[in-house]
């Protein structure tokens, strides 16, 4: 998750003259008030203790507790403000959108899609996706689909709206029992009254582009025609791709453009060009994250 990899991305953007017609917007200066839409307000508190001063004295009880100092989640200063500011990117892009000032908005700082609601995991702290869509929720949207083309299920996210029919839940990941979280088994397909709400794709390692892209085209497309979204939210995780080094499928940079326009395709159809995007996972910092991203903001 080394921050290198937003930097390569905007710097290969610009100097292909992707961000021309671009309209930057800086995050939005958001208080607790916004993150507790997902997180606990005791869950916030530890994050903002863990990143100050006196954070690493209590550094095993944060962990224990909140997932916070472990390996995928170290304590660093300053940890809930950095993290407060990925959120904020992403209700700066939902607020754009909802506005009417634009069709769409893309976030490569969000994607944070394995945070809970009292816990750190996956190197995620605040849940920018879900935040952005309980946002939107209480804002005119009434249906909204999430599509996640992460390698890793989007666990969190699904869990934070298991039991809510507004939001459709659609992941496209590395099969559980092969990869971490271990959740997003077919099965899962929502809780209660949203029963259905929850479609997850798991696909085995060393899947390619051309039968990746056939799993995509055999279920996301029927599920949004349904469903009947007003706005469409994806996260655009790149590590699937084949020299990832934490995952074991093996898209091309091609194949994740491919799935990139098919979603932006799927919103032009049903949401009226409405889209929100977020990045998410990838681990081929230079090589591949900022060439998919900046085929992300094209």
């Amino acid at each position: 998750m080394n921050p290198i990899r937003l930097a390569l991305t905007m710097s290969l953007a610009t100097s292909l003259g992707v961000l021309d017609d671009v309209d930057p917007l800086a995050p939005l200066d958001i208080d607790d008030t916004a993150l507790t839409r997902v997180h606990s307000q005791h869950y916030i508190d530890a994050v903002r203790a863990v990143g100050g001063p006196d954070g690493a004295r209590n550094q095993a009880l944060f962990e224990q507790i909140y997932g916070l100092g472990d390996m995928d989640n170290p304590i660093f200063p300053g940890m809930h403000e950095a993290a407060r500011t990925l959120v904020g990117g992403s209700i700066a892009a939902a607020k754009a959108i909802a506005s009417g000032r634009v069709r769409r908005a893309v976030n490569i700082g969000g994607g944070m899609h394995h945070a809970m609601a009292s816990r750190a995991a996956g190197f995620c702290i605040y849940n920018d996706c879900a935040i952005a869509i309980d946002w939107l929720l209480e804002h005119g949207y009434d249906r909204i689909a999430y599509i996640d083309i992460d390698a890793h299920h989007g666990d969190g996210v699904e869990k934070a709206f298991a039991d809510d029919p507004r939001v459709l839940t659609v992941s496209l990941h590395q099969h559980p029992a092969t990869l971490w979280p271990g959740t997003g088994w077919p099965t899962e397909i929502g809780a209660q009254a949203a029963a259905g709400s929850a479609a997850n794709i798991a696909l085995m390692p060393g899947i390619v582009d051309s039968l990746w892209l056939r799993a995509f085209h055999g279920v996301v497309p029927s599920l949004i025609a349904q469903f009947k979204p007003q706005i469409i939210v994806s996260q655009c995780g790149a590590d699937s791709h084949a020299a990832d080094p934490l995952t074991d499928l093996a898209l091309s940079v091609e194949g994740q453009r491919a799935a990139i326009l098919a979603m932006r395709d799927l919103a032009d159809k049903y949401c009226e060009g409405r889209w929100l995007a977020v990045g998410g996972g990838g681990y081929g910092v230079v090589n591949v994250v900022p060439r998919i991203w900046t085929h992300l903001i094209a």
